[in-house]
C-alpha cells in the first residue's frame, strides 16, 4: 500500500498521531525536521514505496511551504498532508497533490484523511 512519513518536530505530538496512523497502516516512519526528511525521501525515492508525507508542527528556519515546495520537486508524485499552525492557511500551500488541515485537526480526522489519500495512491499505482 505504500508508506507514511511523519514530518514533526514535537516529540509528544508525533509519538500521538505516529502510534494512530500506526493502528492503521504498516509503514509509518518519523523524522523529527524537513532536513531529515528530504534525505529519507532521496533514500525511499530509490527503494520506492512512499506514498504519503504529513508535514506536522514547523521548527524554525527551513520548514512550511519551502518544505513542501521542496519535496514536491524531489517527488512530485507524492501526497502532502500539512497540518497548518494558526498563521497558516491553505493559500500557503498550492498544488493538487497538498491538502492543508489547521493544527486542531483531530488525529481520528487526520487519521481518516491518510486513508483517503493511500487509496487514491494505490488505484493509481495499480
Amino acid at each position: 500500500m505504500g508508506s507514511i512519513l511523519l514530518v514533526d518536530d514535537e516529540p509528544l505530538q508525533a509519538f500521538a498521531r505516529k502510534s494512530a496512523l500506526e493502528h492503521r497502516f504498516h509503514d509509518v516512519q518519523r523524522v523529527a525536521d524537513a532536513a531529515d526528511a528530504l534525505c529519507l525521501v532521496e533514500q525511499l525515492k530509490v527503494a520506492g514505496g512512499l506514498a504519503l508525507v504529513i508535514a506536522g508542527h514547523h521548527s524554525a528556519g527551513f520548514g512550511g511551504p519551502e518544505f513542501v515546495a521542496e519535496l514536491l520537486v524531489r517527488r512530485p508524485d507524492l501526497k502532502v498532508i500539512v497540518i497548518g499552525g494558526d498563521s497558516e492557511s491553505a493559500r500557503d500551500y498550492p498544488g493538487a497533490n497538498v491538502h492543508f488541515v489547521p493544527n486542531r485537526t483531530s488525529i481520528a480526522e487526520l487519521t481518516d484523511l491518510a486513508g483517503i489519500l493511500m487509496k487514491e495512491c494505490h488505484r493509481t499505482a495499480a
